[in-house]
């Protein structure tokens, strides 16, 4: 297996781990916004429920310490990346802050007096630029 095919598995997991993770954080929110409806329908106190909203709570962030640490993981990751030569392992639909152009689902509207749009450029080779 080569560093270009091992880069490429590596990037399509981490970016099912950051999906899983979005998934997760949005199904909790839910979870957490559904609790206080919940908790007047069923009439319970609100003394009764308060270790539930506490948990919950927990979980968020939990979760949200998780995602911090996932995309530590991805700036690392683009950081190897770009030392061992693999530019182009990046995978998904997803832009990235400094995409231009957007290289997504997000539509490049180029200004009037500009008649070719802008390329990405190769990514600088050191971590300390990410």
């Amino acid at each position: 297996m080569s560093r270009q095919s091992i880069g490429e598995t590596v990037s399509r997991r981490l970016h099912k781990s950051e999906s899983t993770l979005d998934t997760a954080l949005h199904e909790m929110a839910r979870l957490a916004a559904f609790l206080p409806q919940a908790r007047a329908r069923a009439g319970l106190s609100a003394v009764t429920g308060q270790k539930v909203f506490d948990e919950t709570a927990a979980a968020i962030g939990a979760l949200t310490e998780a995602r911090a640490h996932l995309v530590r993981t991805h700036v690392t990751l683009a950081a190897l990346a770009r030392q061992l030569g693999l530019d182009t392992v990046a995978v998904g639909p997803l832009d990235k802050p400094d995409d231009r152009p957007p290289v997504g689902g997000n539509i490049l509207t180029l200004p009037e007096n500009r008649a070719t749009p802008i390329i990405n450029k190769t990514l600088p080779r050191n971590a300390g630029a990410c």
